[in-house]
């Protein structure tokens, strides 16, 4: 790259810094930025909102604050934002062709914040239809495809948001986690994904949620400071987001996570305590950073959550089919062959859902939270597998074996979703390579704990430097 300072040569928060202090212009970082996605992103299909004139006045308009005397802590962040978020006055599809036309009326919350303070957004991300499947296409918009390898997929359903990250296209990406979807693409493509505790980031508007109670906004960076810097800007309360909660959690926008006391128990489940498969190349990856933690002089046990009855890869999907029938499945009547038709099989399934059915995954979820609660009470953070594979080829749902064992859809996606259901801050962090493709080791903690879930990611980090 040039010497302006765009995605692959400094932090977020190396660029924020020197756009403010008047040493880079915005608008020459957008420049760069734009050049960028015009020539890579063709082979990627990561952007499918993009609109140059747009991003430049964008930036022009930071300069002028800037120039005016006003302090943007994120001053000339480039940033993507996931095609299920809004953003005002652009169409915005869920990766749907029943929203090809959506204009958003106004921009998502944690859109408009980044925007207030100074980044600058390049693009719309590619997306699974209704950010509803474990890779990254949709009727209308495509595959997106894996920055290391474009015979791969980046997994999903915030695909498109890590391809863009990893091969530079911005510094920070926006996205949405119901089960993982900011933690697997972003373990499969060796960046930092955070999906944060239930209700610390609004989202008080925007489309209909068919995870409703499980979704939440993720962040995605380069590494764990930037992720963290970037979270940090964007916890608040808003009363009109019935998830939030008048909670705040400071992470510290003025240096780097802080390192956690020694003195913390430390956790290691490779199987979540479920016999979950996951292959051995990657459990052996993770363990080797394991290892190192303990070499590091971290007291790391292997000690499994117990869980109740019924729960195994992804205990909750019911609500996505049930979420999915009640928002759309009126529009298989008219739009079937519109329709994603792995999403029309979601949908279907949906309405097989009972009154009864429901309300058993419901109490399932009740009891997910208090066995994760009671976890906690004696150690204080949990290491176990992001994704039990790496990336896979492009045109399947998931890998056909994971472990030597056959594996269904949902295989690649198991050590995600309970999470979601707990509402707890979980943190995928790079952890090397297996196949000459990054893994990633999650590090989760109790709820409202999410400084020191980064604080761990921060020491992962810096492990895996050292080797």
């Amino acid at each position: 790259m040039s010497g302006a300072g765009v995605p692959g040569t400094m932090t977020a928060r190396g660029l924020a810094a020197r756009v403010a202090a008047r040493e880079l212009r915005a608008v020459d970082v957008a420049r760069e930025a734009i050049a960028r996605v015009e020539r890579l992103n063709p082979d990627l299909n990561a952007i499918i909102g993009f609109d140059p004139a747009a991003t430049l006045a964008e930036a022009a308009e930071v300069d002028r604050r800037l120039d005016a005397g006003e302090v943007l802590p994120m001053a000339g962040v480039p940033f993507t934002a996931k095609d299920n978020l809004w953003v005002g006055g652009r169409r915005v599809s869920q990766g749907s062709r029943l929203f090809e036309d959506f204009v958003a009326p106004r921009d998502a919350w944690a859109v408009a914040r980044w925007r207030a303070l100074g980044a600058v957004l390049l693009g719309i991300t590619n997306c699974s239809e209704f950010a509803c499947k474990g890779v990254t296409t949709n009727p209308l918009h495509g595959w997106t495809r894996h920055p290391m390898n474009p015979a791969l997929t980046p997994g999903g359903s915030s695909g498109g948001a890590v391809a863009a990250l990893g091969a530079g296209l911005g510094l920070l990406a926006l996205g949405t986690d119901a089960g993982g979807s900011t933690r697997r693409p972003a373990a499969h493509c060796g960046l930092v994904g955070l999906k944060p505790s239930s209700g610390l980031i609004p989202h008080p508007w925007g489309f209909a949620e068919p995870n409703y109670g499980q979704s939440v906004i993720g962040v995605m960076a380069l590494d764990v400071a930037d992720c963290a810097w970037a979270f940090d800007t964007l916890v608040a309360f808003d009363a009109a987001d019935p998830a939030g909660v008048p909670v705040r959690v400071d992470l510290g926008t003025a240096g780097p996570p802080r390192e956690p006391a020694r003195a913390l128990r430390l956790a290691w489940s490779p199987r979540l305590g479920i016999d979950l498969a996951v292959d051995d190349d990657v459990l052996a990856a993770l363990q080797a950073r394991v290892d190192a933690l303990r070499a590091d002089g971290w007291d790391v046990v292997e000690r499994d959550p117990v869980w109740p009855e019924g729960v195994r890869e992804y205990p909750l999907l019911a609500l996505q089919q049930a979420g999915l029938h009640a928002l759309y499945g009126h529009r298989l009547a008219d739009a079937r062959d519109r329709i994603d038709p792995d999403l029309v099989a979601q949908i279907e399934a949906g309405a097989t859902q009972t009154p009864q059915s429901l309300a058993a995954v419901l109490r399932l979820r009740e009891r997910i939270v208090a066995c994760i609660g009671r976890f906690f009470e004696d150690v204080d953070l949990l290491l176990c597998p992001t994704t039990p594979v790496t990336a896979w080829p492009l045109g399947q749902l998931g890998p056909p074996m994971i472990g030597g064992r056959p594996a269904g859809p949902r295989g690649h996606a198991a050590f995600t979703p309970l999470f979601n259901a707990a509402g707890v801050p979980a943190c995928s962090v790079p952890a090397g390579s297996v196949r000459g493709l990054p893994v990633g080791l999650q590090v989760v903690g109790p709820r409202f704990e999410d400084a020191r879930v980064m604080g761990l990611a921060a020491v992962i980090e810096r492990l895996g430097v050292a080797r």
